[in-house]
């Protein structure tokens, strides 16, 4: 089945051609860094991780590059509030981002470049731009001339005219046109600057991915990634301006990701509605909160809610369960080549169909949520025909690692197991299980003092108990 990926320009699924044969190229909007990383943030980064992950396992050479936005307004407002060097405020914020990909297990890109590294490519292409009628100063300023793109809106679906009589788009004093966007910006005297040769300055939002993605991918994109706030104007933008320069198409396959909400609301910065990544990650494993975000297809709009998050760790702990479970039969048999069985047959079976449905849906736009369907669909099976079958499944060491051969594939292309697939669970030592079934007397006696004495105990001795509605787990720490 044929990879067939949904793209925001054509509006429509299409079956996915590379630009170069087998070299790819993925260019995702980074961060503004002028704050810390929100969950809303990591949807698109989990996102794009994950897309990668699945074309690399097709076979595909990928380059996959994500921008840090690191001159900016808000970083300069940031760093005026603070009294620092706006450079200060962005590195931090990058740092902080390195922290929360590696634990989300996200796979360093290709390459970061950064808009204050590329100054040189920004003022070529803005230069270019200017030579072909494109663009013009005005004032100090480079403004891209909207209306002689005779695309304009074609990304985002906006008529020009409905753009000025509806938008809301500041006019500049300079401009010829209040739709016409800067490609460069005047630095106040006590603002960071470059010299240019329109004056000292700095580059506008949209100029710098146009520069730095084509710098490295070429004019002509395979895909171009980032949440559909992007869409306009920064992604209209990009658009125009880049296929203004090269008179080629600029991307292939648009990709945007949908929005976490809360309360209903979209997750931002200027809303004040989001959970900063370092408050989640203080109480969640990076591995579940990349479970959460995988759970639904990455364009649709999902609600953020701890009981979502709860629902995804609890889904999460069921699967590593299962994949310690598959390990402890496997460790039990040692060297002995196992039976066959056609219970074992049976599981091979569920195997295959698991197998199958996992990769129609990753074939279908990257469809993540449904390949995690699949891999409950098996795991599900895998535990009803041990009820059933019991040493009959347990002891076919081919259908058992068939199964875990399996789901370690279905992790090279999901990213769910940083440390690989999970081993058997360690044994509990006695006069720790003799600490937790005196723990749950007293629970049941209502004599809580001692139960939390009890418990406090077993912490000590590197385990944690987690009452759940299931029961008791106890696990190392």
């Amino acid at each position: 089945m044929p990879l067939r990926v949904y793209d925001t320009l054509r509006a429509k699924k299409v079956e996915f051609k590379p630009v170069n044969d087998n070299n790819i190229g993925i260019y995702f909007c980074g961060m503004t860094v002028q704050d810390k990383p929100h969950i809303g943030h990591m949807l698109a980064f989990v996102s794009g991780d994950m897309i990668r992950r699945y074309l690399e396992y097709k076979g595909y050479n990928v380059k996959y590059v994500q921008n840090f936005t690191d001159i900016d307004d808000k970083i300069l407002a940031k760093a005026k509030e603070e009294d620092v060097d706006y450079r200060e405020v962005a590195e931090r914020n990058v740092k902080a981002y390195f922290e929360v990909a590696k634990r989300l297990h996200i796979k360093p890109a290709t390459l970061y470049p950064r808009a204050t590294e590329h100054i040189k490519e920004i003022l070529d292409l803005i230069g270019l731009l200017v030579e072909k009628g494109y663009a013009y100063e005005s004032g100090g300023d480079v403004y891209f001339k909207v209306r002689q793109f005779k695309n304009y809106g074609q990304l985002s679906k906006r008529n020009i005219d409905d753009l000025m009589s509806g938008a809301r788009i500041a006019v500049g004093v300079e401009k010829e046109d209040p739709l016409d966007f800067a490609l460069w910006k005047g630095a106040k005297d006590d603002e960071p600057g470059w010299d240019s040769q329109w004056g000292r300055g700095r580059p506008g939002w949209h100029i710098e991915c146009s520069a730095m993605s084509m710098k490295y991918l070429g004019n002509t994109l395979d895909f171009h990634g980032g949440g559909e706030d992007l869409i306009f104007p920064h992604h209209e933008n990009e658009l125009a301006q880049s296929e203004a320069a090269t008179g080629v198409s600029f991307v292939q396959y648009w990709l945007h990701n949908g929005l976490l909400n809360l309360r209903g609301e979209k997750m931002s910065k200027s809303t004040g509605h989001f959970f900063a990544m370092e408050d989640v990650l203080s109480e969640y494993e990076g591995a579940v909160v990349r479970f959460y975000l995988l759970s639904t297809h990455f364009r649709k709009q999902a609600e953020y809610s701890r009981d979502r998050l709860e629902d995804a760790k609890r889904g999460y702990e069921r699967l590593v369960l299962a994949c310690r479970s598959i390990a402890e039969h496997l460790g039990k048999l040692g060297d002995s080549g196992g039976i066959s069985s056609p219970a074992g047959q049976a599981l091979k079976d569920t195997i295959d169909a698991a197998t199958a449905k996992f990769f129609a849906s990753m074939d279908d736009d990257f469809n993540s949520a449904g390949a995690i369907g699949s891999v409950f669909d098996l795991v599900k099976n895998y535990y009803k025909l041990v009820e059933e079958k019991g040493s009959a499944v347990t002891q076919d060491r081919s259908a058992l690692e068939n199964l875990r051969d399996a789901i370690i594939v279905f992790d090279r292309v999901l990213g769910l197991f940083p440390d690989g697939f999970p081993p058997p669970e360690e044994r509990i030592p006695r006069e720790v299980l003799a600490l937790v079934e005196a723990r749950q007397q007293a629970r049941k006696a209502r004599d809580f003092k001692k139960a939390d004495t009890l418990r406090d105990q077993v912490d000590q001795m590197g385990y944690v108990i987690e009452d759940r509605p299931d029961g008791q787990r106890i696990r190392k720490k």
